[in-house]
């Protein structure tokens, strides 16, 4: 699948997310030209969620020991779908 661009703003969408939570996985697809040819990579966010003091939702890419059993639910999710193992 390519990346889709929202018109108007040129922003790239992304692949697919998978979320655990507050802990999202993003599957981005990135295209370089190298000699002429292009070149097709995956790349992979991993992002946590919270609201802050003044209860605005904010991301980081810093995780709580509870954290971690999702942050590798979500990695396992996106390394599969790009294996094309995903269900």
């Amino acid at each position: 699948m390519a990346q889709k661009e929202i018109k108007d703003t040129g922003k790239t969408m992304p692949e697919k997310k998978f979320r655990a939570g507050g802990v999202v996985a993003t599957v981005w697809n990135n295209k370089v030209d190298s000699d002429g040819k292009e070149i097709e990579y995956k790349t992979i966010s991993i992002d946590r969620s919270y609201k802050n003091n003044k209860d605005e939702w904010q991301k980081t890419n810093s995780y709580r020991i509870n954290d971690l059993p999702k942050v590798e639910l979500v990695a396992k999710k996106a390394y599969d779908y790009i294996i094309g193992k995903d269900e």
